[in-house]
């Protein structure tokens, strides 16, 4: 190196550089070592997917992170959770269920599958969707008929159903809350909430 015009300040600096990059050898620190052993970000090869927060009326967005290796008929594991930044209702930010939302998809006694407790059974016993959603309208059919009442004692039309009622879920769209709103009333059906009303 020409050391010719090379004034006190740029001397310690190029001296300095050289005794640190050798003293780091000499301790046995590599820099290709170091740049070889540098671990990819965590969520670098994950699948990102938004969705909403199941707790309260609060509907906060949430971006859920699943690793998996995309190939068919495989079920990704989610590893991840955050707050959306870009959903309005919360901006990013989640309160204490939220953020602990992780632990609520892994937990062992989460139920994943319908199940059904026969009349006078001290069990429940595990039963398909398909069955479950025929059970399900079977019954409303069932009760809806035996219970409908379409005139009232003045002979007025009136078309209600009241001897069953509806709990819509909490964390859904305004279109979601709309829809469940037409359906419901579409059945005449008279005892209706929705909480996602905030």
């Amino acid at each position: 190196m020409n050391m010719i015009g090379v004034n006190r300040r740029q001397f310690f600096k190029i001296t300095g550089t050289a005794i640190g990059a050798s003293t780091v050898t000499a301790l046995g620190f590599s820099p290709a070592q170091a740049v070889a052993n540098v671990r990819p970000f965590k969520l670098e090869r994950t699948t990102e997917t938004r969705n909403t927060c199941p707790y309260c009326s609060v509907a906060c967005g949430v971006i859920m992170y699943s690793l998996g290796d995309k190939a068919k008929n495989t079920k990704s594991s989610i590893i991840h959770i955050e707050g959306d930044p870009d959903h309005p209702v919360n901006r990013g930010t989640l309160c204490p269920k939220g953020a602990a939302l992780l632990d609520f998809v892994h937990a062992k006694t989460r139920l994943q599958h319908p199940e059904y407790r026969a009349p006078g059974s001290d069990k429940w016993e595990r039963i398909s969707w398909d069955d479950a959603f025929a059970r399900i309208a079977k019954l409303v059919k069932d009760d809806r008929d035996k219970n409908f009442i379409s005139r009232n004692k003045d002979g007025q039309l009136v078309n209600r159903w009241t001897s069953t009622g509806f709990l819509a879920a909490s964390a859904t769209t305004n279109e979601t809350a709309y829809i469940t709103y037409k359906v419901v009333r579409s059945l005449g059906m008279v005892v209706f909430d929705n909480q996602a009303r905030v």
